[in-house]
């Protein structure tokens, strides 16, 4: 009997027998997640030391800070070429007016250029083609401004083209009357200073006195004590009260 009993619990056809565990399956998830959170901090940790050892770490530390130079570098490039972009745009706007003001200076005095031949061609017109070295007055302008001013303009020029330079001064004597008197004054009176050697202008505002009716202005040209040239000119102006 004892046998039997053996045999089934040996044998195959022995009833089957369940193993329970005594843990709650909470537990269980607990310790599982705390088996794999080791298992990872080993695996991290194996990672990091094989990196070590195959340096590559350091090398890519290495790469970082060479590149951040780099990057500062190049920052610092572009920073300065800024800034000389910046002085080349001030310079170029500089020479740009700087060449606008030469521009006009040059068109300015290509202007009076034309202006000085137009008045050299037409006073050489005016002088005769002989060598004498007479000085002659060849116009004589006067006009009343107001009551008592009187704008005056002479032109006093040599005969010969290479004449010596003339050394004088000229006399502008008025005539008329003046309250109903007559009445004559060299107006400066000491004269003007007169040099030339081609030409000469000149002209001036002269102030008369008081009831003065000018009639006639004469211009005369001295050298020392000498008359050298005399023109006069006869003014149409009425009589004043």
């Amino acid at each position: 009997m004892r046998f039997r009993l053996l045999r089934r619990r040996l044998t195959i056809s022995a009833p089957r027998v369940a193993v329970r565990s005594a843990l709650p399956w909470p537990l269980r998830w607990a310790l599982l997640a705390v088996v794999f959170g080791f298992c990872a901090a080993i695996a991290l940790w194996a990672f990091e030391f094989g990196k070590g050892i195959a340096g590559l770490d350091a090398g890519a530390r290495e790469e970082l800070v060479r590149l951040r130079a780099e990057v500062a570098q190049l920052r610092e490039e572009n920073r300065a070429q800024h800034t000389a972009a910046q002085a080349a745009g001030s310079l170029l706007t500089a020479e740009r007016a700087a060449r606008e003001g030469v521009a006009a200076q040059v068109r300015q005095l290509e202007a009076e250029n034309r202006g000085l031949r137009d008045d050299l061609g037409f006073f050489e017109k005016l002088l005769p083609a002989g060598q004498s070295t007479g000085v002659a007055i060849r116009a004589l302008h006067a006009e009343l401004l107001a009551a008592t001013q009187l704008r005056w303009q002479v032109l006093v020029a040599q005969s010969a083209r290479r004449a010596p330079e003339f050394s004088g001064r000229l006399e502008l004597l008025l005539s008329g009357t003046r309250a109903g008197q007559p009445w004559s004054q060299a107006l400066p009176a000491e004269g003007l200073p007169l040099q030339l050697r081609q030409y000469r202008r000149l002209e001036g505002v002269l102030e008369l006195p008081d009831q003065v009716v000018v009639k006639t202005a004469t211009a005369r040209v001295l050298e020392g004590g000498q008359v050298r040239a005399v023109q006069t000119l006869a003014l149409d102006t009425p009589s004043r009260p």
